[in-house]
């Protein structure tokens, strides 16, 4: 299958060779485009690219009959397609009667004490099979392809049992298997602490090092392993048993670092090797200067800092410290129940005074690297994987973060093949 797409009046995130590393700082400034170009996919790949204006006449002839779909994207652009590197998109029902909970002034850690938030979740999942778990998962999965993302990360964490947290993660990677998603799974056994270990943290974390780790394992279900480092749920010294135990199964690191408080969740993240380190609401020059050039991806999720109604991280300053950053969705039941990757840009942008090129960078290429992906997604490159989505007419690529609630997306291109739900 070959596809040919041509009159694209602005190719967006043009790498000429493929990137070997994550951008950082100043480099996410950067966001290369061609104007009126050309795109030929071969097979799941992006095989060519150009000007049209640079192109001879005749060969642009031969690449549009030779090609086995052709589309005219006059007035319209290409975007490499989102790379959402921290979600929860397994998940049962919903909880909007905590967001009422929390409108009447109660704090989520109030909620998570009374037994709602990752609590109230783990009791639904408890109760729905794997398949009608996959059901609702799927319908999620269908959203965020629709919305740009053609690379996302899902984590575990709302099962807290061995049965549960394996069926959650079955469910994330037959997500992989079903639609044309390019699907990073993550065990977070260390969501919460159980209701039967009320009392006894330390016993939970002995279960999931004694028990989870190796059934995870055994299966061959996660890629990553991450903890909840955060007053009221885990210590730095639960993270290092974890990340020890998980080692000797090529388990990568990821924290939920630094949200609500000076954790110490950054810091553990950088000397555990993690893939990023993520949230970041408190953050200061100690958690930069650990991170610096430590390859530890810092990612923002600032939908749920949105939606909990809490202070931005100072995104400025770390990119000041040269470090990289992603966005994130956060896509959860409890605190963002959304994956648009594109209204998380807008929220960088005017809460954080990101500029568009560096959200853009963070959403797509940077992602893609906390995902360990970052050879095949994020960047129109040659070689890389044909996952790209097609907007409708728009006047600028500043225009998709600007207009945050208008779907502009007219054609999504997965692994070389037009997506169609």
């Amino acid at each position: 299958m070959s596809l040919f797409i041509k009159n694209i009046k602005k190719l967006v995130g043009v790498r000429r060779e493929v990137p070997v590393s994550p951008l950082k700082g100043k480099e996410m400034e950067s966001l290369p485009c061609l104007d009126n170009a050309w795109l030929l996919t071969e097979g799941d790949r992006i095989k060519d690219f150009g000007a049209m204006d640079n192109t001879a006449p005749e060969t642009l002839a031969s690449l549009e009959s030779a090609a086995d779909e052709v589309i005219d994207a006059a007035g319209r652009m290409v975007f490499p397609s989102y790379c959402d590197s921290h979600t929860h998109l397994v998940y049962a029902g919903s909880r909007e009667m905590e967001f009422m909970d929390k409108l009447r002034g109660l704090s989520y850690q109030e909620i998570a004490r009374r037994g709602g938030g990752i609590l109230n979740s783990v009791e639904l999942l408890h109760n729905t099979s794997e398949d009608e778990l996959l059901r609702q998962t799927l319908e999620r999965a269908g959203e965020i392809i629709s919305l740009g993302t053609g690379a996302v990360e899902i984590k575990s964490g709302y099962g807290l049992t061995v049965e549960d947290e394996i069926k959650m993660l079955r469910v994330a990677r037959r997500v992989g298997e079903e639609t044309p998603l390019k699907v990073s799974t993550t065990f977070l056994g260390a969501h919460a602490v159980p209701a039967r270990y009320k009392g006894d943290r330390s016993g939970y974390v002995t279960e999931i090092v004694r028990d989870m780790i190796p059934a995870v394992a055994a299966e061959g279900l996660a890629d990553y392993v991450d903890i909840f480092v955060e007053e009221g749920f885990f210590t730095v010294e639960d993270a290092c048993r974890i990340f020890e135990a998980a080692a000797g199964y090529g388990m990568r690191p990821k924290v939920h670092a630094n949200q609500m408080s000076f954790s110490g969740g950054v810091q553990v993240g950088v000397r555990y090797g993690a893939a990023s380190v993520d949230h970041l609401e408190f953050t200061g020059p100690e958690e930069f200067k650990a991170l610096q050039d430590s390859g530890t991806i810092a990612t923002l999720l600032p939908g749920a800092t949105f939606f909990l109604d809490m202070d931005y991280p100072n995104a400025k300053q770390m990119l000041e410290y040269d470090l990289p950053l992603a966005i994130a969705s956060n896509y959860n039941p409890g605190s963002c129940p959304s994956g648009d990757m594109k209204f998380m840009m807008a929220l960088a942008m005017i809460k954080m005074r990101l500029t568009p090129e560096t959200v853009l960078n963070a959403a797509t290429l940077n992602g893609a690297f906390a995902m360990d992906a970052g050879a095949d997604y994020g960047s129109i490159t040659v070689g890389k994987k044909a996952s790209f989505f097609i907007t409708k007419r728009i006047p600028s690529y500043e225009f998709i973060p600007y207009s945050f609630t208008s779907q502009l997306i007219g054609d999504v291109v997965l692994n070389g093949k037009i997506y169609r739900q």
